[in-house]
């Protein structure tokens, strides 16, 4: 995979470069004009009203758009320099390198083990001890390793709300992506949990590319590198208001608007 750089570090996140993407669902155009420099090896937070298409957005970077019936795109989304919408680019190797969180943990109704073997063994990995060492693996990267480890063949359904969303961080580790999407991760969480897995995101950031949806301004602030504002037009477009690092987005912004959501004046 390819190494980048950001802020000293490296990591085999990869870059994402959004150029005059337009998004549509059938006649509705819920994107429109985004352009934006997603960069390795970082967290990269999506903010803004409800409404505005921060998780349209999400979904396109691994096309899950694609099983809507009628909705198409306008414009490119590179990865690595390789449009993820060109006809020779594999959907489900594009899935395995662009892993999705979602705001409600959904473990598989199976032992722990197999939630974290699953991923591989359907890309081909078959052989009992390598598969038990990308589990543990997973589940350390996941920091769920100590809490799991003696009962590995118990149902994933008995963990607690926390664990469970861990677990399904670790379900992506398994298959050993580049860029992990998280839609709102700690939203159905208490604020213990929800440390945990904030914790775990920087963590990751030094390894992976890292993009959160997030009505959190608090965490916005805490846990990201660079920050897009995203708002709806008039006649409920969702277009890029301001991005930059978090630091200036949350301390001098550029645009009126990116100030008044911040601070709560609105949203």
């Amino acid at each position: 995979m390819t190494i980048y750089n950001f802020n000293g570090q490296t990591c085999r996140g990869g870059k994402i470069k959004v150029n005059n993407l337009n998004f549509y669902y059938g006649s509705f155009q819920a994107l429109r004009n985004i352009n934006l420099d997603i960069p390795g090896c970082a967290i990269t937070a999506i903010i803004g009203p409800s409404g505005c298409g921060k998780s349209s957005f999400l979904r396109l970077l691994n096309r899950m758009n694609d099983l809507i019936y009628g909705s198409r795109i306008e414009g490119t989304i590179e990865l690595d320099g390789k449009n993820i919408f060109d006809k020779t680019v594999d959907v489900v190797d594009l899935r395995k390198n662009v892993g999705m969180v979602f705001q409600k943990p959904n473990p598989f109704p199976i032992s722990i083990f197999d939630n974290i073997a699953f991923g591989p063994k359907q890309h081909g990995k078959k052989n009992k001890m390598e598969l038990e060492e990308i589990v543990e693996n997973s589940l350390k990267q996941a920091a769920l390793w100590d809490e799991v480890k003696d009962k590995l063949g118990q149902s994933a359904l008995a963990l607690s709300g926390g664990q469970q969303q861990r677990l399904c961080i670790a379900r992506v580790l398994s298959v050993e992506p580049e860029v992990i999407l998280m839609d709102e991760p700690c939203s159905a969480l208490d604020p213990m949990a929800t440390l945990k897995i904030e914790d775990l995101m920087r963590t990751l950031a030094k390894n992976y590319t890292i993009i959160i949806v997030t009505h959190n301004m608090q965490q916005a602030a805490r846990v990201s590198d660079t920050t897009a504002f995203f708002m709806m037009e008039p006649d409920r477009a969702g277009s890029l208001v301001e991005y930059g690092s978090t630091s200036e987005i949350f301390t001098n912004p550029k645009d009126k608007r990116t100030e008044d959501y911040i601070t709560g004046r609105f949203g």
